[in-house]
């Protein structure tokens, strides 16, 4: 247990939710120095990124041009100590049993000892299949005093594939730099052969020739892109089936490691940018890395980076940016939330001020949380890595881990830097557009300016009641957390376990190298040259000589060299010299920067990035990387989106037991007492209003600190005067404010204008109200009346929800359910004074539950207005709707409507004429808002283009508002076209669990719902109203949601079907007129924008506007599914109950033996509710109020 601690995070997979140990004493060193890093980065961010990038630039010059690109310092030369570098001596005896084993350069030759070189030399493309033909061995130019001996070639995997031909040869080795030397160019043997004519006027045929023989070798992009593919090829095919699979299943893991980023930062709120900023902040990394190890002189080939990297980045992966992100957007979605620890402990939590900044908060806090354990496993890595590097294991791997040591270092220190700062401008970025869309979105509707960034301000942030949005899962809804650290796991152990077979089948090798501890060299062996692998390049060659010693006995040391590669190229192309004018250009270039060198380190700098932008290709890259970046700029700026999860999707499938224990919770058959028997308590005068708890961003300190005391020092008249003329009128005490109003001196409307202070200027307003002579025998009682108005946030209500307040009404608010909604879980709040309704509810949702859930349907979305317009004649008139029904028409009144909102968005337009008027209703989608404000401004504008644009200047608009709409009134038109939102929702519930929960069967209540729905409305002439109480719950929910409730009138328009479906009861609702918003109105207040947070739905969806409120709707539309079925039921089971009694059954405790009363009396609620506790009583009483 313990030593699992000292593996990184991520390889231990999930860990016990325990309880968190303190700090250790290291944590807490470490801890503040972090923040203080990051704190850095946050305050300057822009800084912190130019300056990394800057630094990365140059390095990036350094790297390319002094080490990858340089082709001088990479490439072999023809002499021959370049010829040897990577080379590897082995030797045989009867002191090794006739065994190869390997020889160090700086050991002791055995006595008697022979000394041999083994060539390879490569002629690509030239087997029998291929255009080219090799030469034969006794083409190869041979000097007479050398002796040669021609060895069997060695093949390998790919041979058949590559069309490569090779020549080996055995020489003495004080005879091979002669032997090279002479086989510089070997005659191409081919008659017929393409030949060409130099410039001196001589012809020339090919040649094969040694590529390392060039004359020329400057620097260049295309010449390493060339031997950084050429150096590929040759190590694929060299290499071993195992190892090409190996690296075929590092760079799928590698790639799949890079897509797994871009869906976790995804599921965290940014699409692509956070998961490109850990990519650039890896890639700086690297060119940190690899500039360091190369200034300190380790070998870095492209082929190493190639074999290397895919496996750092997946075992490394990018877990800790993760992380790091996860943990940062957690702080900031929930800094609202109070520290539980700190509660317990009786202690304040100090909240992050608009000063400090959330993000700072949310990046402090974070880095308290995960910056230890962050830096610990970097650490642990790194540490693995050096000893890697100090181990001194061969093909290159200590090389690179040297260099991964780099990488991870430089990497840990970008990740509080230039990580950090990136995530938090993206945040900001975030941030302040959600900001700006939400205010206009407000100010479109019609709110305000002032009070419009007021709830923007509050609302920055996307709430989800303490919901974790960025702690879901990463890598998709179905795989555990710890599946990944796994993957990483068996991966690695793979491996690991394909070289241990390797290490431990090497004694029953023919070739024995049993002298591994040759291989360690420490640290300083990572500064030369990974050496090849004999046996892969001349197996067959090194056989043939042991075969030859060992008949002989004679010792022999054999030298393997590097496979020497040709070409077959004509001489005078092949050692061309360098293009004219660029050595001197070079020359010439350096000579002009010198100068700059005088500067120290920046000069030089300066000097060599200037330098850098000679070369023509490298400036193209400069070119295009700008161009990226002002597109990336302006996405960052101007196309930012707030990618959070969709809150209208389920987090997780619905749990049974869960959703039982819900549904018993919320029970009312479990009460002791039905709904109104419960015992009363002795009235109680409170020493102040009840009001309701202080808003989210509201304290009693900040209450009494936002409200200075009224003044108490009386006025003289002279005094008064003066004040009230230079609308000092906050200064005068409240007892002559409330004189002055009452002698018209004061406008009441604006006393929240001239005080400055929304709940004074409601009290004085309250004692004006009730001292008004005209009216002072009923108001006299307000000042001092129950009605609250203190701890209120007038300011929200100022300019938008209401006028001449004087205070708030307070609802009992009730949730029914829960209810199962398209597969997620809703408790449905409801704001009703109407006993057994909330109950009643609840009952319709557990058993629609119990068959599975509701179903909704989102038919169509358009709020209308239908303005009235005249003419003088008729004709002019039928002009005006024929160009409306126009494409021309349609398409520039479309045009002129969508001009003024970025929301609003015409559908259609619906003219009908009546004599010279003309009434056209406009049908338009205004996002998550109600709309009615955003879509007037929309038809005055339209209206205005066609009367000055479209040559109907002769039309007179006689009201904005034709009743066309049609708005607050019932009416055919919107229960046929429909208004706002169109819902049907449907839901299915199985015969027992009719007859067990809703106390009736299938067929009673088909019949109960056809003779009192459809027939009954049919006979009373309804509108709309083929329901039996659908504006009950409109009402509730529309009050506890902060909707208009005047528009209870055509949004409860609603006909209720249900039918036997193969024994189950098969109700459904349709709905085709719900005007609901999640923005504007009456949601920006604090206690009806909770009841839209309880639900999901609350301000503006993220991603698709208009979502949250068809959210709304289809709730609405579920709801009013659930109170039909329980009224209903509760009808048929009273049906049922008379049956029985006809047939002289006993009658039932539920049904009350009082005679009915004389017409006209009112029923006692005690004579209509029994002592019966059952649910079916409860929702006969709801039904005998209808």
């Amino acid at each position: 247990m313990i030593a699992s601690t000292f593996l990184p995070s991520r390889f231990r997979g999930e860990q016990p939710n325990d309880i968190p140990a303190p700090p250790s004493k290291a944590n807490q060193k470490l801890t503040p120095i972090l923040q203080f890093v990051s704190k850095i980065a946050c305050l300057h961010p822009i800084h912190t990124i130019v300056v990394v990038a800057l630094i990365a630039s140059t390095t990036y010059v350094g790297v390319v041009k002094e080490s990858l690109l340089d082709v001088t310092r990479s490439a072999r030369n023809a002499d021959w100590s370049s010829l040897t570098e990577g080379s590897r001596s082995l030797w045989t005896g009867p002191e090794t049993s006739w065994k190869w084993q390997s020889f160090d350069s700086g050991s002791t030759k055995p006595k008697d000892a022979e000394h041999l070189a083994l060539v390879t030399l490569i002629f690509p493309e030239s087997s029998a299949d291929a255009p080219q033909t090799a030469p034969l061995p006794h083409i190869v130019p041979l000097p007479q005093n050398l002796s040669i001996s021609h060895l069997p070639t060695t093949s390998n995997t790919l041979t058949a594939y590559s069309q490569d031909s090779a020549l080996a040869f055995a020489i003495k080795y004080g005879q091979a730099a002669e032997f090279l030397s002479a086989a510089q160019e070997i005659p191409n043997d081919v008659p017929g052969q393409e030949s060409r004519e130099t410039e001196l006027g001589k012809k020339e045929q090919k040649m094969w020739i040694m590529k390392v023989a060039k004359g020329y070798t400057r620097g260049s992009v295309i010449r390493w892109i060339h031997n950084a593919w050429t150096e590929f090829l040759d190590l694929i095919k060299n290499a071993e089936t195992l190892d090409i699979i190996i690296m075929i299943l590092g760079y799928l893991s590698m790639h799949l490691t890079f897509v797994s980023l871009f869906l976790s930062m995804r599921k965290m709120g940014s699409n692509v940018w956070l998961a490109i900023s850990v990519l650039f902040s890896s890639t700086f990394a690297f060119l940190f890395g690899l500039n360091v190890t190369t200034k300190l002189g380790v070998p870095i080939s492209v082929v190493l980076l190639s074999e290397g990297l895919p496996f750092l980045v997946v075992t490394i992966g990018f877990e800790k940016n993760i992380a790091l992100t996860r943990a940062v957007l957690s702080h900031a979605l929930e800094h609202r939330k109070p520290d539980d620890r700190a509660t317990k402990k009786g202690k304040s939590t100090k909240s992050p001020t608009p000063s400090e900044g959330i993000i700072h908060y949310a990046v402090q806090r974070a880095i308290r949380d995960k910056g230890y354990e962050i830096v610990r496993d970097y650490a642990i890595e790194i540490l693995i890595l050096v000893a890697g590097a100090a181990s001194g294991v061969q093909g290159g791997l200590q090389q690179f881990c040297f260099l991964a040591a780099w990488i991870l270092f430089f990497d840990c220190i970008l990740l509080f830097t230039f990580y950090t700062a990136i995530l938090c401008i993206k945040l900001e970025v975030n941030r302040i557009r959600r900001h700006v869309e939400l205010r206009k979105a407000l100010e479109d509707d019609g709110i305000s300016r002032r009070v419009a960034e007021n709830v923007a301000k509050s609302n920055d942030w996307p709430r989800q009641e303490g919901k974790d949005l960025a702690g879901k899962p990463l890598f998709g809804k179905d795989l555990k957390s710890s599946s990944v650290p796994k993957f990483k796991f068996w991966m690695i152990a793979g491996f690991i376990a394909i070289n241990v077979v390797n290490i431990c089948t090497i004694p029953f090798r023919t070739s024995e190298i049993s002298n591994i501890s040759s291989w360690a060299g420490g640290l300083g062996a990572v500064v030369s040259s990974p050496p090849l692998d004999p046996f892969k390049v001349a197996s067959n060659g090194l056989d043939e000589i042991l075969f030859t010693a060992k008949s002989h006995s004679q010792p022999t040391i054999v030298t393997v060299l590097t496979p020497i590669k040709y070409e077959l190229e004509f001489p005078s192309i092949h050692y061309a010299d360098s293009p004219q004018g660029i050595e001197g250009e070079e020359s010439n270039g350096n000579d002009s920067y010198t100068g700059l060198h005088e500067y120290g380190v920046g000069g030089r700098m300066v000097g060599s990035l200037l330098t850098s932008l000679e070369d023509p290709i490298l400036t193209k890259w400069i070119v295009v990387a700008l161009a990226m970046s002002v597109a990336l700029n302006g996405y960052l700026f101007n196309v930012a989106r707030w990618g959070i999860r969709d809150p209208n999707l389920p987090e997780h499938p619905i749990d049974p037991r869960e959703l039982a224990a819900a549904e018993r919770f919320n029970d009312t058959g479990s009460a002791t007492l039905p709904l109104g028997e419960m015992p009363p308590k002795e009235p109680a005068i409170p020493d102040r209003p009840i009001t309701p708890a202080y808003t989210d961003d509201e304290s009693s300190s900040q209450v009494s600190a936002r409200q200075p005391k009224a003044p108490t020092l009386m006025k003289s008249p002279a005094e008064l005067e003066k004040l009230v003329a230079e609308k000092r009128v906050y200064e005068i005490p409240d007892e002559q404010i409330v004189n002055l109003a009452l002698q018209n001196k004061v406008a009441g409307y604006s006393l929240e204008k001239s005080l400055k202070d929304c709940t004074r200027a409601v009290k004085i307003r309250r004692s004006v109200v009730s001292r008004t002579s005209a009216t002072e025998d009923l108001t006299g009682a307000l000042e001092r009346s129950l009605l609250p108005y203190k701890n209120y946030d007038w300011e929200r209500v100022l300019g938008a929800c209401c006028e001449n307040v004087i205070g708030y009404m307070p609802l009992p608010v009730g949730v029914a359910g829960p209810l199962v909604i398209d597969g997620q879980s809703y408790f449905i709040p409801m704001a009703t004074t109407e006993g057994v309704l909330v109950a009643s509810a609840s009952r319709g949702c557990k058993a629609i539950n119990s068959g599975g859930g509701a179903v909704t349907v989102l038919t169509h979305d358009g709020m209308t207005r239908g303005p009235c317009v005249s003419f003088d004649r008729l004709e002019r008139a039928g002009a005006a709707v024929h160009w409306l029904n126009s494409e021309v028409g349609q398409a520039t009144m479309k045009k002129a409507f969508d001009s003024t909102s970025r929301f609003a968005r015409l559908q259609s337009m619906k003219p009908a004429i009546a004599g010279t008027n003309v009434y056209i209703r406009f049908k338009a989608t205004t996002g998550d808002a109600m709309g009615m404000n955003m879509i007037s401004k929309g038809v005055e504008h339209a209206l205005s283009v066609m009367m000055n644009e479209a040559g109907f200047e002769d039309m007179n608009i006689v009201s904005l508002s034709g009743n066309y709409c049609i708005d607050k009134k019932a009416s055919a038109l919107n229960w046929i076209d429909g208004r706002g939102k169109g819902i049907v929702a449907e839901a299915t519930i199985p015969a027992h669990v009719v007859k067990s929960v809703l106390k009736s069967d299938v067929d009673t209540l088909v019949e109960l719902n056809i003779q009192k729905n459809l027939i009954g409305s049919a006979m009373a002439g309804a509108l709309g109203g083929f329901n039996a109480h659908a504006s009950n719950i409109v009402a509730a929910m529309f009050i506890a949601t902060g909707q208009d409730p005047a528009q209870v009138v055509e949004s409860s328009n609603c006909i209720t079907i249900m039918k036997n479906y193969h024994g189950s009861l098969q109700i459904s609702v349709t709905m085709p007129s719900i005007e609901v918003g999640t923005l504007g109105g009456g949601t920006i207040l604090e206690p009806q924008g909770a009841m839209l947070d309880m639900l999901g739905v609350r301000g503006s969806h993220p991603t698709t506007p208009g979502e949250n409120a068809a959210r709304l709707a289809r709730i609405i539309g579920a709801a009013v599914l659930a109170g039909e079925l329980s009224l209903c039921s509760a009808l048929a089971a009273g049906h049922l109950v008379q049956a029985h009694m006809a047939h002289n059954r006993s009658a039932p405790p539920t049904r009350s033996t009082t005679p009915a009363l004389p017409s006209g009396a009112m029923t006692p609620v005690s004579l209509a509710m029994t002592s019966a506790k059952s649910p079916a009583a409860i929702d006969r009483v709801a039904a005998s109020r209808r």
